[in-house]
């Protein structure tokens, strides 16, 4: 497993940025040889209040790249729901779904394919991933959503009183731009869908998933009946759990394990010093 963490210069959002990178690229002494291919890629995206560092330090997302032989890249999102903010001229869709895959993939030997390339998220970065699976679709072939942060609904009836997250009507304006019109806009995921939909371009691959007792579990089960009802193919799943990295680990390895990741690699070869002819049950250390 090689880790990689470093910094570069983003038009998108006019700074250096941060990103960590896992790559599965040095297999250990008698390990089998992995084939020489492009990796398949996730773009992970963290949640609100969190940065680059979360899923290395929450999760297991280390040895869910080596399982699955797939490379892995962190960016920063800060607390911006990964959209194209207006009035500051910051594009975050923009730096996830173009400038920061045609980065990494300029700089790893990543997979160019479309159906290699997975966008992943949890809370504010499972709205985020959602989000932009569908905006570049293109891009990505596939989307895991965890504990999706749904809020565009309730944002015209904030007030500017800050709530216990630090979140209030200016910041939702400064975000989301005109609350007044937000449902009627793409940021507006049912808006985003039923576009994707009548479009009639490649049909993204969509799975997210909520835990029963997690208060977002309500707009989650919510958007998964609007496209149930205008016929958007997608799979939502609901498990015991809160809102926490218990879940968000147990439901992306689902999420991945839908993708069959799982690479088939060459047979073991014993280590040097076993004498298989011998069929030796003790190895000799030399």
């Amino acid at each position: 497993m090689a880790w990689f963490q470093g910094s570069f210069a983003s038009n998108s959002l006019n700074r250096m940025v941060s990103v960590n990178i896992l790559i599965p690229a040095d297999m250990r002494l008698g390990m089998p040889k992995r084939p020489e291919k492009p990796f398949k890629t996730l773009y992970l995206l963290h949640g609100y209040t969190g940065d680059c560092t979360d899923w290395l330090t929450s999760s297991s997302i280390a040895q869910m790249s080596q399982m699955y032989d797939i490379a892995v890249v962190m960016p920063s999102g800060e607390n911006a729901f990964y959209v194209d903010i207006e009035r500051s001229g910051r594009r975050y869709s923009n730096y996830i779904g173009r400038e920061l895959v045609d980065f990494t993939r300029t700089i790893f030997p990543l997979s160019r394919a479309r159906e290699d390339t997975i966008v992943a998220g949890l809370s504010m970065g499972g709205y985020g991933a959602l989000y932009n699976g569908m905006k570049h679709h293109d891009v990505f072939g596939h989307t895991i959503a965890l504990s999706s942060a749904l809020v565009v609904e309730g944002a015209n009836e904030m007030t500017d009183e800050p709530t216990p997250m630090g979140t209030s009507r200016g910041y939702f304006e400064e975000t989301f731009g005109d609350l007044a019109t937000l449902m009627e806009t793409d940021k507006n995921l049912e808006v985003l869908a039923k576009q994707v939909l009548d479009s009639g371009t490649d049909f993204p691959d969509i799975y997210f998933a909520c835990g029963y007792n997690d208060m977002l579990v309500y707009g989650n089960r919510k958007l998964s009946a609007y496209m149930n009802s205008i016929g958007f193919n997608h799979v939502y799943e609901e498990g015991a759990g809160t809102h926490d990295f218990v879940f968000w680990d147990t439901f992306l390895k689902r999420g991945l394990d839908r993708l069959a990741l799982v690479p088939k690699m060459e047979p073991m070869v014993p280590p040097f010093w076993v004498d298989a002819e011998k069929d030796s049950p003790n190895p000799v250390i030399p």
